[in-house]
Order: C-alpha cells, then sequence, then structure tokens
C-alpha cells in the first residue's frame, strides 16, 4: 500500500492515467470544488458596467462647456486599471445626451462612506 505523502504527492502533480479510480476520484473533487462552493468565499462580485439605472448617474452641476455628475460605484464593473474607460462608458450608456460619447473626462474623485468604501464617484466630464 503506498504511504499517504505518495498519494497525495501523485495526485497534486497529476501523476495518475486517465481512466484510472485515483483520477477519476480527483476529477470530481475539483468539479465538487469548482461547483459546491459558496461565491462569498472569494468576494466574488458581479460584473458591473451595465445600463445605469434611475439614480445611479446624476448631474451635479453644469458651467458652460463643463459638467460634473455623481455616478454610483456599483454600476462600475469591480475596480480595475481602466476606470476612466468604465466612467465614460457608463455616462455613455445611462445618459442619452452623451450617447454620442464627444466628451472628455477631466477629473474623477472617489466619494466614501464611514467605512471608507467607495460607494460613488464625482465625474468632471468637458464637451
Amino acid at each position: 500500500m503506498a504511504s499517504l505523502g505518495r498519494i497525495l504527492s501523485k495526485t497534486f502533480f497529476w501523476s495518475y492515467e486517465r481512466g484510472t479510480w485515483q483520477y477519476d476520484v480527483a476529477v470530481i473533487l475539483i468539479l465538487v470544488f469548482v461547483l459546491l462552493t459558496p461565491r462569498n468565499w472569494f468576494r466574488d462580485l458581479p460584473e458591473g458596467g451595465g445600463p445605469g439605472a434611475a439614480g445611479q448617474v446624476q448631474l451635479l452641476s453644469k458651467e458652460g462647456n463643463r459638467q460634473i455628475y455623481r455616478v454610483d460605484a456599483r454600476i462600475l464593473a469591480p475596480p480595475k486599471f481602466a476606470l476612466q474607460s468604465d466612467l465614460h462608458s457608463a455616462l455613455q450608456q445611462a445618459l442619452p445626451e452623451l450617447h454620442n460619447g464627444n466628451f472628455s473626462i477631466s477629473k474623477i474623485a472617489p466619494l466614501r462612506d464611514d467605512q471608507g468604501m467607495v460607494i460613488a464617484y464625482q465625474v468632471e466630464i468637458r464637451h
């Protein structure tokens, strides 16, 4: 009988031949893990970036060709390096007057709650 260490080593390095019972058990364990693991164990969040719902994008002020919007952080995808691109897309989808995309974002300021979580962004755009 093989030692427990050898069995774990062969399983970890996927050394069993296809069709053996050990291989089948390893595949079943992987499938069970993938399909039955709760999302919140990995803090998995659903993708955002869809069309903005009413109240998620609000005009705060307008001066000439400069406008400042408040964009709720929930309509954006989880934090990425492309925040400006995501905000541009969210504004373009949420507001009919910006559908043509002829605007640029000049300033982004995160708005935080009492715990320091980003709940929205204050976005200044120029036409």
